[in-house]
């Protein structure tokens, strides 16, 4: 650059102006996250701001997006860099089923946290259960989410066919508004806890929700998917509900391409355990984020970048490549 061997003092001015230290490697990162009522983008906000505090040279941006299926879809079209995912959504990915033509070549740097299948209604709609669904309207989740996903396998648990079920595709934000407004007699939404959407919904003067149980749905889900999914609870004094909701849970993963640089892999696992008070003065959720669970169960490769933080950290199971 015949302008640098010209000017040297203004390159080093510029560096100072802009708190880079000359010929330092800037990366931007963008993480592709889910809708700004859920779960994936507070947090994934907050990973951002991590990213940015503890690495050196690298800034990172949350986006909202439709979530798991989409972001899968965008670390494809390498208009992300890394993606939240439901380890079903992912696991389609990699195997290239479902809503994936063809596999990805996707890896894992960790298990975040498990997702909560709600069933949201109101008192006296007379959904006790998700066959009850049958002629009713309901939001299955947003085209391109992982909650569409397993909204739709649930019903298909259930013995109902997506005809029984009067469907709308929405946003948890968007669903928590229509069930407000009563356009909608119940909805589907996969999330941590808690969501805020729900939350918010909970706390509206004069609305009182129901969480309906489904995990009863277990065995088929299982049996069909495999071991995707598994047994949780949503305590009442979440929502403030009458009783305690025994749930389907899925486990939350943060995804990369394969060809991720694997330096940069590595500095970003270990940032993410290094300062995890961070992440969880964001939501609570990052509390579940532990070295003993974040490599347990799996379903697609992990990335060895990540692979080569948790062989130093000693808690390296046998994964598959």
């Amino acid at each position: 650059m015949p302008w640098v061997r010209r000017f040297p003092l203004l390159l080093v001015v510029v560096c100072g102006a802009l708190g880079l230290a000359c010929g330092e490697r800037h990366t931007f990162l963008t993480i592709a996250t889910g809708g700004t009522g859920g779960v994936y983008y507070v947090y994934g906000g907050g990973l951002a701001n991590l990213l940015g505090k503890w690495i050196p040279g690298v800034e990172a941006t949350a986006e909202a997006t439709a979530a798991s299926v989409d972001n899968m879809k965008l670390l494809e079209a390498r208009r992300a860099d890394l993606a939240f995912s439901l380890a079903d959504t992912a696991f389609d990915a990699h195997k290239g089923r479902g809503r994936f033509s063809t596999p990805l070549d996707i890896r894992a740097l960790a298990v975040l946290y498990n997702n909560y299948t709600h069933l949201v209604t109101l008192d006296g709609s007379g959904i006790a259960s998700v066959a009850d669904l049958r002629g009713k309207r309901v939001s299955l989740g947003a085209p391109g989410s992982g909650t569409e996903v397993i909204g739709l396998r649930a019903v298909e648990a259930a013995g109902l066919n997506t005809s029984d079920v009067i469907q709308d595709r929405l946003g948890v934000n968007e669903s928590a508004g229509a069930i407000k407004d009563r356009k909608i007699d119940a909805f589907v939404w996969s999330g941590g806890l808690p969501t805020s959407a729900i939350q918010d919904l909970a706390n509206t003067p004069n609305i009182h929700i129901t969480l309906v149980p489904c995990a009863d749905l277990l065995p088929k889900l299982v049996e069909k998917y495999g071991p995707l999914y598994f047994p949780l609870t949503i305590p009442k004094d979440v929502y403030k509900t009458a009783r305690d909701t025994d749930v389907v849970g899925v486990a939350n993963l943060l995804v990369v391409r394969a060809d991720f640089d694997q330096a940069l892999a590595y500095q970003i696992t270990k940032s993410m355990f290094d300062n995890k008070a961070d992440l969880a003065a964001v939501h609570p959720e990052a509390r579940n984020l532990k070295l003993e669970t974040a490599t347990v169960g799996l379903p697609i490769p992990l990335h060895p970048g990540a692979r080569r933080y948790y062989e130093e950290s000693g808690i390296l199971r046998d994964l598959p490549r």
